[in-house]
């Protein structure tokens, strides 16, 4: 959902409305601007289940649904440069890393709601509500039915293992979800360990890492490796997506969760925050509220195979097949605190 709108067609919009009581200080002005029916929404996610619950929410509230697309990083940009004058009232992102990184660069701003309490739990949002999760995935091992048994998998530790060399696939260091699973390694480990898995898991690879999480999946399937680390929506938009050969693929392919007599499996959201000079706050607040409700995360789970965010939504049928699972209760805003460390272990280590 694509449209078009600026700050100075707005803000001419609230002056207008302002003077009409005598009055065009900023803050009336941003007053009109929130009455006008919109919300403006910079998000790095680009799937049609998102259009469909904005325009759903236009129908419930009257509310308009303004969006600008790009990646994760443009969008942090262009929210620095922008400043005090930028139009966005909402970032939706994908990963806590990238969350955490708007937040520590001051481009979100703190929101408390009792339904967001409700329906976000504590783990799974910024604990002075900077950012809220909207959905959430796992980060699975995935492995060949045919030369995997699953007996022979239990943590992500286990992989540093050497009877797994030369038979494990998972993409660049330089992608956040690794990024983010090491820190989750970090907060239960500590440096040490962590710098002795990462070195011992590039010892493992069956090849140096590219492409996206659906790319190892394909590359078992290939015969390239045997194992894969990747999120549960990949693998879930493969196994149940119109493209024969992924499902073909997928066929071949079980999942396993992790860690699941210990700490459980890593899980991260997509989430969304309000932006820290939002024209529009009640209405992004409201936004982000529906967005964490019963009908749109149904929505979410059904259409894109992500995990709800909401406890009181059961998974979709095709990932609640997969089985139940234990998840890490770490708080998320800890993978962004523990990035930068993460990543120099990753460096360190020649995952490239």
């Amino acid at each position: 959902m694509e449209m078009t709108w600026n700050r100075a067609s707005l803000l001419a919009l609230a002056l207008v409305v302002a003077a009409c009581g005598g009055e065009t200080d900023e803050p009336e002005a941003r007053q009109a601007v929130e009455t006008a029916g919109e919300v403006n929404v910079y998000s790095h996610r680009h799937y049609d289940v998102d259009e469909r619950l904005f325009s759903r929410f236009t129908e419930l509230t009257g509310i308009r649904v303004n969006v600008q697309t790009a990646s994760a990083d443009e969008l942090i940009t262009r929210l620095e440069n922008e400043g005090a004058d930028s139009p966005a009232d909402i970032l939706v992102t994908v990963d806590a890393g990238r969350l955490h990184r708007a937040q520590a660069r001051g481009l979100l701003q703190s929101a408390t709601s009792a339904v967001l309490e409700a329906n976000v739990p504590e783990n799974l949002r910024e604990p002075d509500g900077h950012w809220f999760g909207l959905t959430q995935r796992a980060r699975v091992i995935v492995y060949h039915n045919d030369r995997v048994s699953p007996d022979e998998l239990s943590t992500y530790e286990d992989l540093a293992d050497p009877r797994w060399r030369g038979r494990v696939l998972i993409r660049s260091s330089e992608n956040i979800y690794n990024q983010s699973l090491l820190a989750s390694m970090l907060a239960a480990h500590g440096d040490d360990v962590c710098t002795e898995w990462a070195a011992a898991v590039v010892a493992n690879m069956a090849r140096e890492p590219r492409g996206g999480d659906r790319d190892q999946i394909r590359a078992i399937a290939a015969g390239e490796g045997d194992v894969a680390v990747v999120n549960t929506y990949y693998f879930g938009r493969m196994q149940n997506g119109e493209d024969e050969a992924d499902r073909e693929i997928a066929s071949q392919i079980g999942v396993f969760f992790p860690n699941q007599a210990g700490r459980g499996t890593h899980v991260n959201v997509s989430g969304a925050g309000i932006a820290a000079h939002a024209p529009n706050r009640a209405n992004a607040l409201r936004l982000i509220e529906f967005l964490t409700g019963a009908e749109a995360q149904s929505v979410y789970a059904e259409a894109n195979f992500e995990y709800p965010v909401n406890p009181g939504v059961p998974a979709a049928e095709a990932l609640a097949a997969w089985g139940d699972f234990k998840a890490d209760g770490l708080s998320l805003a800890r993978l962004g605190e523990l990035n930068r460390d993460a990543v120099m272990i990753l460096d360190r280590a020649g995952w490239r």
